[in-house]
């Protein structure tokens, strides 16, 4: 059975394991990225190195690579990098990869990848159009129409984070990161003597300072999630993220907030659900891309 090394590079860990064609993991492991201190270059050693390690005891047929950034997924090359990860735009990715190892090498932006991952195995399996959000500290989306992620003309397809809400961009108001700093402006207490678990556990305990926080970000979500659905018409919206950890919780809060916002005829025919392939999304999406493009 064929096997293949997937990679997912985020701004805080970078993820990698060994895949089969069965999409089943035979080996897995997680290293900081450390993107601050060495940017773009120090994932890429970080990167040969994982391979390097997996070449002594395995024959893959293909490196598969899930990153932080805006990708050319032709080209397999960074065209946008936020300030989180230093001198990263421009990285090469997958003529680097390619000319090292002589292996097969494929590119695509940790969003779709997740959304590739909950398309092909998990919440929207079978659907024809979905719609994928990572929500954590920023806002990320994946558009995947018939198995196939939209990148739009030029690769920027779904960026949804920077979508024009009353108030500002989508990412800085639905973003969760945003709870602990509403509800530490409520409270007027510091930011950093809190945190989102702080937020939730009082909320349930009927804080109304936090409860008011979450609200807040709740029917921000709804509101730009309806947007979209006004445009790409999708059949299921799926939740993915840090937002995750409080399903029960948010749930139920926010499909009324969707429902708020889309006519009924909409809201009746879009589903609503939360992602369920965890840490492995980005590297189990990787790998459909990596399928999809090599089929």
């Amino acid at each position: 059975m064929k096997q293949y090394i997937c990679i997912d590079i985020g701004g805080t860990s970078i993820k990698y394991g060994i895949i089969q064609e069965d999409a089943v993991f035979v080996a897995a492991g997680e290293m900081p990225t450390e993107a601050m201190q060495h940017g773009g270059p120090g994932i890429m050693k970080k990167a040969v190195k994982i391979i390097e390690d997996y070449l002594k005891d395995h024959r893959p047929a293909g490196i598969c690579i899930s990153t932080a950034g805006m990708v050319d997924c032709e080209a397999g090359r960074i065209t946008h990098s936020a300030p989180l990860i230093p001198e990263y735009t421009g990285t090469e990715i997958k003529k680097t990869l390619e000319d090292k190892f002589h292996l097969p090498c494929e590119v695509e932006n940790d969003v779709n990848c997740a959304g590739l991952a909950e398309n092909f195995a998990g919440a929207s399996k079978g659907s024809r159009i979905s719609l994928c959000l990572t929500i954590g500290t920023g806002i990320g989306g994946a558009i995947v129409i018939d198995n196939q992620v939209f990148h739009g003309f030029s690769g920027s397809g779904c960026e949804i984070g920077y979508m024009h809400l009353p108030g500002g961009e989508f990412q800085d108001m639905g973003a969760s990161s945003i709870l602990v700093k509403k509800t530490a402006q409520y409270k007027k207490i510091s930011p950093e003597s809190i945190d989102g678990k702080y937020v939730f556990e009082h909320a349930k305990q009927g804080d109304a300072d936090c409860i008011r926080a979450i609200d807040e970000m709740v029917d921000v979500l709804g509101m730009g999630i309806a947007n979209i659905c006004y445009v790409i018409n999708p059949e299921v919206v799926v939740l993915g993220g840090g937002i995750m950890a409080q399903k029960e919780y948010l749930y139920e809060r926010i499909r009324k907030s969707l429902d708020k916002y889309l006519i009924p005829s909409v809201a009746s025919h879009t589903r609503l659900a939360f992602a369920v392939n965890k840490n492995q999304a980005g590297m189990l999406g990787a790998f459909y891309h990596f399928r999809g493009r090599h089929s």
